[in-house]
């Protein structure tokens, strides 16, 4: 988010500095993994449908703009028994904004996909147009064109805190202080940290690994096998995107994880964890073999896994976006535009009132 922050703010022209307190690309927070899923039939809410349509808009800009190739379209599959909560909401959201989709029954997906497995009493919503981005270079290009706009890019400089101005914040790190009439603060897992608990939100350690596919791996390209959501009676959904540059098919859970300090939690994949991810994955991929990798991630999740866009509510001039509760990646492309239309214009096009920072402030903790 804040790649895409700081480019939009340059090249409407404005005098911006971006910290980050890690180099780029890294693998602290929650913007590696080599690939990230989009789609706009979107069960969270139909508030998001608008907001990721213009994403996908943008990250073709980007593409054209920087030349690196950021988003493959595979299609997509939400998978879940005929009464899921997720695969209805989905439904609706495309529904309600035109989404292009088609539900099919188990045997229908089945023939489709036999890659999978699903079972009779199940529904898949495929969505034609959901794919796959590719996170390190949507970030490097979001830099490398803010630097080409005028942007004055400093990494592996953390923020320690900032205080109020009054000409606006002033904002204090290793190296020395900085003023700015505003902030832009998308520290990730750091932001309850920056913002001295104000904005309650909880960390959550995630893993992925990829898996080699046996017999052909053709089946498993982004040509042949969508990207899978698969929702689990425990509420915690298996998901899967396409082995697209040989490394295999990636897999992981959808929450369900440890929650601890940012510094604290391991990054470390422990045997246990591969086994059952790997184990859930093979149930539903009976094709999928031995772990070629794995990685971990983080989640900053909010109380009702809705994202914080917007003015935080005590101070004048810095602006918040972060609790992106893990499926916010997609949406990095507009969430940039918006943060600059915040800062330039004081307001954005879209309805962020389901997404106030300040709602964070009473919930529960």
């Amino acid at each position: 988010m804040g790649s895409a922050a700081t480019y939009h703010l340059a090249r409407r022209g404005q005098k911006v500095l971006g910290l980050d307190r890690f180099g780029q690309p890294h693998v602290h927070g929650s913007s590696h993994g080599r690939s990230r899923i989009i789609r706009r039939a979107y069960f969270e809410g139909p508030s998001y449908v608008p907001i990721v349509v213009r994403a996908y808009e943008l990250w073709r800009e980007l593409e054209r703009r920087s030349g690196s190739p950021l988003v493959t379209i595979t299609g997509g599959l939400l998978i879940g028994r005929a009464d899921s909560d997720r695969v209805e909401a989905a439904r609706m959201s495309a529904e309600t904004h035109g989404v292009d989709h088609q539900v099919l029954d188990a045997e229908d997906a089945t023939r489709r996909f036999p890659q999978l497995r699903i079972v009779p009493d199940e529904l898949a919503l495929y969505e034609a147009q959901a794919g796959v981005l590719v996170p390190e270079l949507c970030v490097a290009a979001h830099l490398q064109l803010a630097d080409r706009n005028g942007a004055v890019l400093r990494t592996g400089e953390p923020v320690s805190g900032w205080r109020p101005h009054p000409e606006g914040l002033v904002v204090t790190t290793a190296s020395g202080s900085y003023h700015a009439r505003n902030v832009v603060l998308t520290a990730g897992p750091w932001i309850p940290q920056l913002t001295g608990g104000r904005l309650p939100m909880t960390v959550e350690r995630q893993y992925v690994a990829w898996l080699r596919p046996r017999g052909d791996r053709h089946l498993f390209s982004g040509g042949r096998l969508p990207v899978f959501i698969i929702d689990r009676e425990d509420d915690v959904a298996l998901y899967g995107l396409p082995d697209l540059h040989g490394d295999g098919v990636k897999v992981a859970f959808h929450h369900g994880g440890e929650t601890g300090d940012p510094d604290a939690l391991s990054r470390e994949v422990h045997d246990d964890e591969l086994q059952r991810l790997a184990g859930a994955a093979r149930d539903r991929v009976p094709a999928l073999g031995d772990v070629a990798d794995a990685q971990v991630c983080l989640y900053t999740n909010t109380h009702d896994r809705h994202f914080a866009i917007g003015p935080h509510p005590d101070v004048d001039g810095l602006i918040v976006a972060g609790g992106f509760s893990g499926h916010g990646f997609k949406f990095a492309s507009a969430v940039g535009e918006i943060l600059a239309d915040l800062v330039v214009d004081g307001e954005t096009g879209f309805d962020l009132d389901h997404f106030r920072p300040g709602r964070l402030i009473d919930a529960p903790r």
